[in-house]
């Protein structure tokens, strides 16, 4: 008789998804501020210009950056995004990091200023702090009960729930409503996270995951928090954060008439609407009550622009006025361009950049990866994705890197990953890369084709 085949099937539920900047956890920088060689942080070579953006984590921790821009210019490739996510990472999950492309600003439905002024808003946080009571603990048990539907059919309905909250100081078991089932359900609670809940709203609020859990190599999105002190039940101050565009999205209304194809029409498509200035104004004048008031504090975060070239004049009309706003966020622009027309004018200038917003930047300048730094940034890709590389395969990598672009090279790692399984290897040889070069073309070799076999293109 055959042996019968069982196999463990592996939860899905904590894995991570693998972005293009996983492996960037910082700047990299020592105590001093100096850039760490040859790697750290998952940020690699750069030295002058993490150390710059080290100096620009110092002014927005301390405050005395907001109105102000930052210019990261070098050519594609060289790490500008990963030196924004980088300042993102040094100044935590808890300060607003917003990130948008040049083009995101052209749009039928709204206008351009109105999309700049929606991702400068999401750029500033506001801290509101009250105490509550509450009961808080790190989930131990979380049962759902179950009874037969009282409308008969087979479905069954929760009639409550069943928590274990545990602190330093004891375990406490509670019994919830199955309204707060939902709101547990929605913060997506599961055992080992840290929760509180308000004891007279019934509000749920996951913290983290309880650092008992916290492994070694965490790729990212996960906060690992540590275990609650004193009762279970107690009176905390509950600090929670806010986007000013959190506000104003909550207290905008939808605009249009009141008859019935107005309503017809909003059911159908649901259009973008625009928020207006007088809302605002009130939104930042109640704002302003609370923080003089030592209710809330507002917190400057973090605009990043990427390909900023793609603004037009009017664009960047509106950031140069933006910039002067007593509540304004650090905005960092990130640009590839060198001399280049201002989009919607015929003016040519550094950048792409007006001369008079160019004036109110900090640039940082990033500079194109040697041989070493590219193997050294492959290792680092390979090493977050899960795959073997020998190291003769990573110098023919790192050699195609400096050919063509390092975003080319990365990308090669994983159809020759696949190449590596179906020959039945483990590790990726020199081999599957100088099969997979062959099979597929960059963009300088594409180019050249182009350039040769004109003549039998459709123009």
């Amino acid at each position: 008789m055959s042996g019968v085949k069982i196999e463990e099937v592996k939860s899905t539920v904590n894995s991570q998804r693998i972005e293009v900047h996983s492996h960037v956890k910082g700047l990299g920088l020592n105590e001093e501020g100096r850039a760490i060689l040859p790697e750290a942080g998952g940020l690699v070579g750069q030295e002058n210009a993490r150390e710059a953006c080290g100096v620009i984590v110092d002014l927005t921790k301390s405050k005395r950056m907001a109105g102000r821009a930052l210019l990261l210019a070098g050519a594609p490739g060289t790490g500008k995004t990963a030196l924004a996510m980088g300042i993102a990472r040094e100044l935590g999950p808890k300060v607003p990091f917003c990130s948008m492309v040049g083009s995101e600003v052209y749009s039928s439905e709204v206008k351009k200023t109105e999309v700049l002024m929606e991702n400068f808003r999401r750029s500033i946080g506001l801290r509101i702090k009250e105490i509550k009571e509450v009961y808080e603990g790190e989930v131990t048990e979380l049962t759902p009960e179950e009874s037969e539907n009282a409308l008969g059919g087979y479905g069954k309905t929760i009639v409550s729930v069943i928590i274990g909250l545990k602190t330093t100081k004891g375990l406490k078991q509670l019994k919830l409503d199955p309204s707060i089932y939902e709101s547990i359900t929605k913060e997506r609670v599961q055992v080992g996270d840290v929760i509180y809940i308000e004891a007279n709203s019934g509000a749920v609020k996951r913290v983290g995951r309880s650092d008992a859990y916290a492994t070694e190599h965490d790729l990212e999105a996960e906060e690992y928090v540590p275990l609650p002190k004193g009762d279970v039940h107690k009176k905390k101050e509950v600090v929670q954060d806010v986007t000013l565009h959190d506000l104003d999205a909550a207290n905008a209304k939808p605009q249009g008439g009141h008859d019935i194809m107005s309503s017809l029409s909003q059911m159908i498509k649901q259009k973008k609407t625009e928020i207006t200035d007088k809302l605002r104004k009130e939104i930042n004048s109640v704002v302003n009550k609370y923080i003089d008031q030592g209710i809330a504090e507002l917190i400057p975060g973090v605009l990043f622009i990427d390909e900023v070239h793609m603004l037009d004049i009017e664009c960047f009309t509106f950031l140069n006025r933006a910039l002067e706003s007593t509540i304004a966020p650090i905005v960092i622009l990130a640009t590839n361009r060198g001399m280049s027309k201002i989009r919607g004018t015929d003016v040519t200038a550094p950048h792409g950049i007006p001369l008079d917003l160019l004036d109110r930047l900090v640039i940082v300048r990033t500079l194109p990866y040697n041989l070493q730094e590219i193997i050294h940034i492959l290792s680092l890709r390979a090493s977050i994705e899960g795959i073997t590389v020998n190291e003769d395969a990573l110098t023919q990598l790192g050699k195609i890197g400096t050919q063509t672009s390092l975003r080319y090279a990365a990308q090669l790692m994983t159809p020759a990953n696949i190449l590596a399984k179906q020959s039945g290897k483990t590790n990726i040889s020199k081999d599957e890369i100088d099969e997979v070069a062959s099979l597929f073309t960059d963009a300088k070799q594409s180019s050249k084709i182009l350039r040769e076999q004109e003549s039998r293109f459709l123009m």
